[in-house]
């Protein structure tokens, strides 16, 4: 296995028994859910109250402005590779398959903002917020007496975030390329914290949620969507047995590693929670069926799943023979999940909650 694959497949794991997708146990990982890094680069545009007046009560000001009209924050290099992987390579594929990633997952974070429920005129940082989907919806639900601040480290994926955010002309919501691990909020600034799948990714986590627990005003809402483990979760179990009868499964990832399935275990969340300062922490579980890649029928699906995430990963460095073998073998294991002009796969999530 090259550098480069084993760089992309460091965060999340899985492993299957021989040839098939019966006994899971840990053993592989990809780029299939985005995050977060440090602090890096907060474009001043114009319209955008950013950091100076509308969100003065969720970061700190001590940015500084570039020659290129550009304000930076101090950077921490404690996630290096990823912040270069999220703008250099995942970025800009999330960026292209922004709809249809939106469209295979919006319905898992429609349950969790439902389950957050922001109120009109309140203070909200939506964390990994990505190309802005969940941004938007919070914006519209918290209206203009409310803020809403994005974060994410993907400056590719924060500028389509922007490009929608003008369309819509929300000057009551901003973005800040960003490391919610080590960024520097004002405290007691945000009612209510928001993340779909953004979470999973820290490196250290424990420190993460302290950083997040200070933002909250007293009695703020915590609420973020993330995945049960892998065994549970089809849209990433299926598409990975097959793929792994045609290539090596890589070297499992040390226990607690970042990555999507990195807070499947109600324990060590409820401990990193608890230990952050979190109270009334609680779980709701929510299985629903993911319309992979979209409503693009199964060649869609195939195409899809070849191109961005776990299998896609896997297959970087292989030759065009072994891309080949495992879209036949895809198709053929995804005929019977076919609905329609959708392939359904189940996604089988935690929504977590707790309070300041």
């Amino acid at each position: 296995m090259s550098a480069g694959q084993a760089l992309a497949l460091s965060r999340w794991s899985l492993s299957l028994s021989n040839g098939g997708e019966g006994k899971v146990r840990k053993e592989i990982l990809t780029g299939i859910t985005h995050l977060k890094i440090p602090l890096v680069v907060i474009p001043a545009k114009a319209g955008i109250q950013g950091m100076n007046t509308g969100f003065r009560g969720m970061t700190k000001g001590n940015c500084h402005t570039e020659g290129n009209g550009e304000r930076t924050m101090p950077e921490d290099r404690s996630n290096a590779e990823q912040i270069e992987y999220w703008n250099e390579r995942g970025g800009p594929q999330w960026v292209a398959f922004q709809e249809r990633l939106d469209a295979q997952i919006s319905a898992l974070g429609q349950v969790a903002l439902d389950r957050a429920a922001p109120q009109s005129g309140e203070s909200v940082l939506d964390v990994g917020c990505g190309c802005g989907h969940t941004s938007l919806e919070l914006a519209d639900r918290v209206g203009p007496a409310g803020t809403v601040l994005g974060i994410d480290v993907s400056r590719p994926m924060l500028e389509r975030a922007r490009e929608r955010q003008e369309q819509r002309g929300l000057s009551h919501l901003a973005f800040v390329a960003a490391d919610a691990q080590t960024h520097p909020f004002a405290p007691r600034g945000v009612d209510l914290i928001f993340s779909r799948f953004g979470v999973m990714f820290f490196a250290d986590p424990g420190r993460a949620f302290v950083n997040l627990h200070g933002a909250l005003r007293p009695g703020g809402r915590l609420c973020f969507v993330c995945w049960q483990e892998l065994p549970r979760n089809d849209w990433a179990r299926v598409p990975l047995g097959t793929a792994f009868r045609h290539v090596p499964r890589p070297e499992p990832p040390p226990p607690g590693a970042p990555g999507p399935f990195a807070f499947a275990d109600q324990v060590r969340v409820r401990g990193i929670l608890e230990g952050a300062g979190f109270r009334d922490v609680g779980f709701e579980p929510h299985v629903e069926a993911m319309n992979i890649g979209g409503a693009h029928g199964l060649e869609g699906a195939v195409e899809f799943l070849l191109t961005i995430g776990p299998v896609a990963s896997l297959l970087r460095d292989a030759p065009a023979e072994t891309r080949d073998q495992v879209g036949t073998a895809l198709r053929e294991t995804l005929t019977p999940y076919v609905d329609g002009d959708t392939v359904r796969l189940d996604g089988a999530t935690w929504i977590v909650h707790a309070r300041a």
